[in-house]
């Protein structure tokens, strides 16, 4: 599913992708509350919210030298749907297709994981989404590494503050 969403987070408009179908595309402005660095939405029919936040820091290199990069949004999710007994399931979107075949690491603190790709986005396994937004909540910073089709590494670096009220506010108000 994807979805268009407006409002400060993302500037004038963000594309996102909430599940691997990619068949439906909506516009979103159901910005509903502001926490610092993150911010929360919700979608009715089907019920969705999600808490989003975009990085402070964007690092691109190739042959280990910093280079200019164009990207698209880079936006970093936490969702619940529902519909779909979705509760906290994090994603990643760095702007640019992912390397085929590779992953993404997302690191906070001293805990690190993977997360496997799929064109523009990237997911948690299934049995890390609870464990990542409970080092999320602890945590002062997120660390996403990956690579593109072309080749540039990238590592952006997200403020957590504000992320467990926007966390808790999303998933209370999708009955996660």
């Amino acid at each position: 599913m994807k979805r268009v969403i407006t409002g400060a987070i993302c500037g004038a408009f963000c594309a996102m992708a909430l599940s691997t179908s990619g068949a439906l595309a909506q516009e979103s402005t159901n910005r509903v509350a502001a926490n610092t660095d993150w911010s929360v939405f919700v979608e009715d029919n089907p019920t969705e919210c999600w808490s989003v936040s975009k990085p402070k820091e964007t690092v691109n290199t190739r042959d280990g030298r910093a280079v200019a990069a164009k990207r698209g949004d880079i936006l970093l999710f936490v969702s619940y749907r529902p519909g779909s007994k979705v509760k906290g399931q994090v994603s990643f979107t760095g702007g640019y297709p992912f390397a085929k075949g590779s992953t993404v690491s997302l690191t906070v603190g001293s805990n690190a994981y993977q997360m496997f790709t799929d064109g523009e986005w990237a997911w948690a396994a299934p049995a890390d989404d609870a464990k990542i937004v409970s080092a999320m909540k602890r945590g002062a910073s997120a660390i996403l590494r990956a690579q593109s089709s072309r080749g540039t590494k990238t590592k952006d670096t997200f403020s957590l503050l504000g992320f467990t009220a926007a966390v808790d506010e999303a998933g209370k108000r999708c009955g996660g």
